[in-house]
């Protein structure tokens, strides 16, 4: 007893030191599983917002901002067809072709059967241009051909034709006219009555109008132009081409086709008939809006 007394403090103290530690050690000891109180999840503790290492993490974990706009809640983006080809729709049977141009030549079978008529025909026609060496372009199937004034043989033979000039497309278009010319246009537009007439083989309609005019005592003004190798009527009983309007002026027709050539190149047949016609629209309201005027 008398040993406890003395030496009770010394196995006391080295006691309390190692249950002192042992507490230190259970409640804040790192190992897993140690510890004596559960820790919260690090994704749930709230970071200071004023600490330097809270902003940081914040930059490091949030997207880059986007250039891209936003779209509105309830939208979809628009599909991407920049890569998908669009679906070609098949014709309907019953859908008929249409005529298309030639896929070399860009010329429709039309085309290509007036420049075979016309280069059978005798005419020379530029591959590059579609026309023969006088702008002319190639004359439809079936009609007559020109004929070069110096390339004409003349005979005695006689025939007959018809010919007549009219103006009466310009009492439709008075306010058009050039106030000097109103007194010059009759009031029914007839200026050469149709009238049988004579002509000689190997005679152009240039020929014949410059004629029978002449004996009518009507005036007729003309202008040779080489390279259409033609005459060109400027004026008939001094009505001249912009008098009604700028897309004025003289054209004609033989039996009702408005030759695509001058007047000097077509030679005449035994019964045509001939018109000279005043258009003020550029042969639209003649029905000659295809055809060159004379």
């Amino acid at each position: 007893m008398n040993w406890w007394k003395k030496n009770k403090w010394k196995v006391i103290a080295p006691l309390l030191i190692v249950i002192v530690l042992a507490a230190a050690f259970w409640y804040g000891g790192n190992a897993p599983g140690l510890q004596g109180a559960v820790n919260q999840p690090p994704d749930t503790i709230a970071a200071d917002p004023a600490s330097p290492t809270a902003v940081l993490e914040q930059k490091k974990d949030d997207p880059a901002p986007s250039t891209e706009p936003e779209l509105e809640p309830d939208s979809e983006p628009a599909p991407d067809t920049s890569t998908e080809p669009e679906e070609t729709q098949e014709p309907a049977e019953d859908t008929p072709e249409e005529t298309s141009p030639d896929a070399e030549t860009g010329a429709t079978p039309d085309h290509e059967s007036s420049v075979e008529y016309s280069e059978a025909g005798g005419m020379e026609i530029d591959p590059e241009t579609g026309k023969d060496k006088y702008q002319t372009d190639p004359v439809p199937e079936g009609k007559p051909l020109p004929v070069e004034p110096q390339d004409a043989v003349f005979s005695d033979t006689a025939y007959t034709c018809t010919l007549s000039v009219r103006c009466d497309t310009i009492l439709n278009n008075m306010d058009w006219l050039n106030p000097e010319k109103v007194e010059l246009v009759p009031e029914d537009g007839v200026i050469f009555p149709a009238t049988e007439v004579t002509f000689y083989e190997g005679e152009s309609v240039f020929n014949v109008l410059q004629r029978e005019l002449k004996k009518a005592k009507i005036h007729m003004e003309f202008t040779d132009t080489p390279m259409y190798n033609s005459a060109y009527i400027e004026g008939i009983n001094n009505l001249y081409e912009f008098d009604c309007g700028e897309q004025s002026g003289w054209m004609y027709s033989v039996n009702g086709w408005f030759p695509n050539y001058g007047c000097s190149r077509y030679q005449l047949q035994d019964g045509d008939v001939v018109e000279w016609v005043y258009t003020c629209e550029l042969g639209a309201d003649v029905d000659g809006s295809r055809a060159v005027g004379g």
